[in-house]
């Protein structure tokens, strides 16, 4: 009685599992419609493609507690090996675009194994030091060698060569998203196949009790070297992706910055949850692209969203999610107590006056240029009038008081 129960579950399990993932490529399918401007295209192409990127660092980060400082080194590796296939295409190498950005997470798997080696030898802190000093030796050499790596001005090339094949000659921005498109469905399954695998059971033993994991047969070191082997597969082909999209590869995709912003985004997102690095790669497109657009401190606010997270929301926005669909389910229609409400009102003010502060800090630099009025949700503040300062710092402390009230109160 008790077989044909556990083989309708797992068939029901899978039945679902499969739905999902058609359902995300339906949703891959049908963006470019429903957002048909360029920009929302170019948008979505840079989203696909972090989020390879930021789905490959979670390998290390979520599944084995590898703390990486350089994984900027693989998708860079990844786009300097795909630009120098653009290269010899276009010189009479008969290299298919479609494969170039596999064939660049090769060439990126290739550097892992000597990379990863060094970098494996320890763990901890020690692993986190030795990737950053990899990145930065990578920097460091495409600076030095502008005949490989085009120095500052980076290497260009034209994404149209070769026989047109199909119909696509990946001109379109529309074709190129299709590719990404398609890389991104391909990897972000093979890479949620790869937590079902024995290695990832071993990589999160190793992450939980190395020791015990040890005694048990698991390598530590080996299977943290395989571990990068595999992120750094992935990792090129996102290098690889970005390579095609932009048609030029500078030295600045082996910098701690674009390392930094993988792993911000990731922790943000929530590195427990597979999806999470998925969110916090649409964060880092939008708030990279979007953000920057509407105000000049947006690496502030992008500052001030990590530290909130790892200090209010540890396990990111995806672990929150959770929670909240938990509660939904325990309470229905009850999601939130009016406690609830109120100290979320209470942090929005708080929010609200700090923004205005610090919009304004930034227009007062800027006064001899801009001027020293500035409008911000309707309302028009004057740097040079001490009213607009106060009235700002006011909200901003209210909100405080009433959050901290809340705090004392119990409020979640």
């Amino acid at each position: 009685m008790t077989e044909p129960a556990i083989t309708t579950g797992l068939t029901t399990t899978a039945y679902r599992a499969r739905l999902w993932w058609l359902a995300y490529a339906l949703a891959l399918a049908l963006l470019p419609i429903a957002f048909g401007s360029s920009f929302a295209l170019t948008l979505l192409s840079q989203i696909g493609i972090a989020s390879i990127a930021c789905l490959s660092l979670n390998i290390l980060l979520g599944q084995g507690g590898m703390l990486s400082f350089g994984h900027a080194l693989y998708t860079g590796a990844g786009a300097y090996a795909a630009i120098h296939l653009l290269r010899l295409a276009s010189n009479g190498w008969a290299v298919p675009v479609s494969l170039m950005p596999a064939l660049a997470g090769v060439c990126s798997l290739l550097l892992a194994l000597l990379t990863g080696w060094l970098s494996t030898r320890r763990a901890g802190l020690s692993f986190a030091m030795i990737t950053l000093g990899l990145g930065e030796l990578a920097w460091t050499l495409a600076q030095r060698f502008p005949a490989v790596f085009g120095g500052e001005a980076g290497l260009t090339a034209n994404r149209v060569v070769g026989e047109v094949f199909l119909g696509l000659s990946f001109g379109p921005g529309t074709q190129v998203y299709g590719l990404i498109a398609v890389y991104a469905w391909v990897c972000t399954v093979l890479m949620f196949a790869f937590t079902r695998t024995p290695l990832a059971w071993g990589l999160r033993a190793v992450r939980e009790q190395p020791e015990r994991a040890g005694a048990l047969g698991f390598d530590p070191r080996n299977v943290r070297y395989r571990a990068v082997l595999v992120s750094a597969f992935f990792a090129g082909v996102a290098g690889g992706l970005a390579a095609l999209q932009f048609e030029i590869v500078t030295s600045e995709v082996f910098s701690v910055t674009r390392s930094g912003a993988y792993l911000l985004f990731t922790v943000v997102g929530g590195a427990g949850y597979f999806l999470g690095p998925m969110v916090g790669a649409v964060l880092m497109v939008l708030g990279s692209v979007w953000l920057s657009s509407i105000t000049g401190a947006w690496q502030l606010y992008l500052g001030l969203l990590f530290v909130a997270t790892v200090m209010l929301v540890p396990d990111g926005l995806s672990g929150l999610a959770v929670r909240l669909w938990q509660r939904w389910q325990a309470r229905g229609w009850r999601l939130l107590e009016p406690a609830d409400v109120l100290q979320i009102f209470a942090a929005l003010t708080m929010l609200m006056g700090l923004t205005a502060l610090v919009e304004m800090l930034y227009q007062f630099q800027l006064r001899s240029t801009m001027g020293s009025q500035l409008t911000l949700w309707g309302l028009t503040l004057n740097t040079s009038e001490p009213a607009s300062w106060v009235a700002c710092a006011l909200v901003s402390c209210t909100g405080l008081t009433i959050w901290r009230w809340c705090q004392r109160r119990g409020g979640t």
